[in-house]
């Protein structure tokens, strides 16, 4: 017992491929939804842009992606991001967001983390004396957000919020016909990515009481009929071009004090335990282009999942293209989880990872 008393109070890592950095992390998490954000360890992502170099990621860091996120590291519903330099002169760091499948274009709740990380690790100047709140420029793929991070002695303190990218709705009562449940209306909006939107009550689901694996279904039904029957076109980018999911809704889009509740199905049938910020986003663009919402009216929005709650507004409009956009203040609390180092052992066959479906 002394021994091994003795051997873990010695800082080291343990047998590993010396050839293979370790990768260390710093866990966090917005709203139950958990981000992985890599401190040290991955290597030099090239490309001009940070679309160029999401796309070299893609193309040859994905192992790095899957290691981190898949198990025995992770799980299926692990979220990360890799933070590399921007070319954009206002920004004060550029992400690259990792799920199961991919690379997002935007992650709301990562922004909302990544706001309290950029001020406590040092990545924005240290705000002056006095200051309760600190604006932390952050360049996602889909353009730059603005978060704003309340803080107490210069360090993060409370909830942050972020204004987003121009949301627009792509297209509202869309006839989909989805394979064993029948033809319905979806709404499509964009809040730094697509998501398709239709309410549980379509599919013969209540969002508060039905199982999660079923609600997972009916979304990736949606999302693939989406896929086989819609164009998704961003007016800007064909890197943005893409459905990432759907959300799930309770109907509840007029305008009340009340909460509504969403549940986020995206990329591999990766299930949001938070309110989705970017969704939360592309919903008030939604209901602000139906004439439910207007201007600087807060709506609150509940994780089906967690029961976390993120609140929403639209605080002016704009222009995405020939689209009428809106931007988004999205609000919401993160907290630290705790710090990792991976390694890697050179005759691991699973070293890469895996996932069970």
């Amino acid at each position: 017992m002394q021994a091994m008393e003795k051997a873990l109070a010695v800082p080291g890592l343990p047998p590993h491929d010396p050839g293979t950095p370790a990768l260390s992390v710093v866990d966090m998490h917005t709203g139950g939804e958990p981000l992985r954000i890599v401190l040290a360890g991955c290597p030099e992502v090239v490309g001009p842009t940070l679309l160029a170099k999401r796309r070299y990621m893609r193309q040859h860091l994905d192992h790095l992606r899957r290691r981190l996120i898949f198990e025995p590291r992770g799980h299926r519903d692990m979220y990360g991001a890799v933070l590399v330099p921007s070319e954009l002169p206002d920004a004060h760091l550029g992400v690259l967001f990792l799920h199961n499948e991919g690379y997002s274009s935007m992650c709301g709740h990562a922004v909302l983390a990544l706001g309290r990380f950029a001020l406590d690790f040092g990545l924005v100047p240290a705000p002056p004396a006095g200051a309760r709140e600190v604006r932390v420029n952050i360049h996602c793929p889909c353009g730059l957000v603005a978060a704003f991070v309340e803080c107490e002695g210069g360090r993060s303190r409370g909830p942050v919020r972020f204004h987003s990218v121009p949301a627009f709705a792509l297209a509202t009562d869309l006839l989909v016909d989805v394979p064993d449940r029948g033809k319905m209306l979806v709404d499509i909006a964009y809040g730094g990515a697509f998501y398709a939107f239709v309410s549980a009550e379509k599919l013969g689901l209540d969002i508060c009481s039905a199982k999660t694996r079923d609600l997972v279904d009916a979304a990736s039904a949606v999302t693939e009929a989406v896929k086989a029957q819609f164009k998704i076109n961003h007016p800007e980018s064909e890197d943005l071009s893409f459905l990432y999911g759907t959300i799930l809704t309770d109907g509840k889009d007029p305008y009340s004090e009340e909460p509504t509740t969403n549940i986020c199905v995206f990329a591999d049938e990766q299930v949001d335990r938070s309110p989705t910020g970017s969704g939360v986003t592309a919903r008030i663009a939604l209901q602000y282009h139906k004439g439910l919402l207007e201007l600087n009216q807060t709506r609150a929005f509940k994780s089906s999942a967690t029961g976390s709650v993120f609140t929403g507004k639209a605080v002016r409009e704009a222009k995405c293209g020939d689209f009428k956009a809106v931007i988004v203040e999205v609000s919401g609390q993160a907290h630290y989880t705790g710090t990792a180092i991976f390694t890697v052992e050179d005759d691991d066959p699973l070293k890469d990872g895996f996932l069970l479906k």
